[in-house]
């Protein structure tokens, strides 16, 4: 006999909390997402129907992805999804998975980025599109160009850009600025690779299942944040900003390349939790 919404999230959520060591508020709400994905219903129908049994055929979907999530598979994949600055993304193994941190660089962008007017903003790294979409949602007059050295990448980034109706992106295959030739860009973003290539956490967590490619960098970390300030001066009109996410640990190192390649007023931001997480400069 199938089990009911309620003991499932009583049981299923105990078990998850002890497997991943993961708090019980979020253990408890990764279940109620695959419950909602499983029987397609939203979260209000879960509390107003706790006795409600699973079919077995609903139950067998079921199991099958919580047991995937038990193996430490992130809910982000398993879902298919990932929401990100209000919007939904589509995401896949081929892409990092959008993280709340980086809403700060989005903040910050949109900060320099005028409500009126044109505008050209670039995003580098894409992965799901979801800088250069919410930027691009957020400002419907700016001239958004988003790259990626991952064609497969850049797919998922294409079906979000359908799935959202936005115009006024172009998705570019591209290593760094590579394919960009003289274009110039008031506003550049990027959240780069950035951890070091032996660091320990590349095995542990949803990190282990997302591509090593968007998230390793040489052995200090820097390679790639070095090889976009390295270049960026020379596609930035006069008075455009670079903004780069970074480690926990890093605003010092930007800073100062930054600082040695020739930019101005900069700065290092901190999100929620207080962490030097965006450093950028202007041209």
């Amino acid at each position: 006999m199938s089990s009911s919404i309620q003991d499932i999230l009583r049981n299923d959520s105990k078990r998850l909390q002890a497997v991943l060591d993961i708090d019980p508020s979020s253990a408890r709400i990764e279940v109620q997402c695959l419950l909602q994905a499983v029987l397609q219903v939203n979260r209000a129908y879960l509390i107003t129907h706790p006795e409600r049994s699973l079919s077995d055929a609903e139950s067998l979907t079921y199991h099958a992805l919580f047991e995937r999530r038990l193996r430490g598979e992130p809910i982000a994949y398993l879902l298919g999804e990932r929401e990100f600055f209000g919007l939904n993304f589509k995401v896949t193994p081929a892409t990092l998975i959008p993280r709340p941190e980086t809403e700060l660089l989005v903040d910050l962008a949109l900060q320099r980025i005028p409500q009126q007017g044109v505008c050209r903003v670039l995003d580098m790294g894409t992965g799901s599109g979801a800088i250069a979409l919410s930027i691009a949602h957020a400002r419907p007059g700016a001239e958004v160009v988003a790259v990626d050295v991952s064609e497969s990448a850049l797919q998922v980034a294409r079906d979000n850009q359908k799935n959202l109706n936005l115009s006024n992106v172009s998705l570019l295959l591209s290593d760094w600025f590579g394919g960009l030739a003289q274009q110039r860009f008031d506003v550049i973003v990027s959240n780069p690779p950035y951890i070091a290539a032996g660091d320990e956490h590349l095995g542990l967590g949803d990190v282990s299942f997302e591509p090593l490619s968007a998230l390793a960098s040489g052995e200090d970390g820097l390679r790639d944040i070095r090889r976009i300030g390295a270049q960026a001066l020379a596609y930035l009109n006069p008075r455009g900003w670079l903004m780069l996410e970074h480690g926990y640990d890093q605003a010092g190192r930007v800073q100062e390349m930054l600082q040695q390649v020739g930019f101005r007023q900069v700065f290092s931001a901190c999100d929620l939790s207080g962490i030097q997480r965006v450093t950028g400069g202007c041209a």
